[in-house]
């Protein structure tokens, strides 16, 4: 009955490889983080800030919230935009979420 079932053996005491191995994989995996996580989002948030020094007064915008409206006022940490005839917004200038082409509030 011993050949259907096959006998256990114990481990040989010569496995030293299993430490490189892990530092390669733990390696590969934080390559794989960096390229997937990383780098995107700071690619991203380098773009808006770009974006964020370019504006300028009557440039058309939507900010994080929704808010569609023309730039009438551009401050250091504040912007004042126009929503609507004689109605005017004050948001923050890290709320606009991107810049609109020219003629887009007519269309609204």
């Amino acid at each position: 009955m011993d050949f259907f079932i096959s006998n256990a053996h114990a481990q040989s005491a010569g496995a030293a490889g299993g430490g490189l191995e892990m530092l390669l994989m733990m390696g590969v995996f934080f390559a794989i983080m960096y390229f997937m996580i990383i780098r995107p989002q700071q690619k991203r948030a380098k773009e808006h800030k770009n974006m964020l020094a370019a504006l300028g007064k009557g440039d058309e915008i939507v900010t994080g919230g929704g808010l569609l409206g023309k730039i009438t006022t551009i401050g250091d940490n504040f912007v004042e935009i126009e929503v609507a005839n004689n109605t005017q917004v004050k948001v923050q200038r890290q709320a606009i979420a991107s810049v609109m082409p020219k003629g887009t509030m007519k269309g609204a």
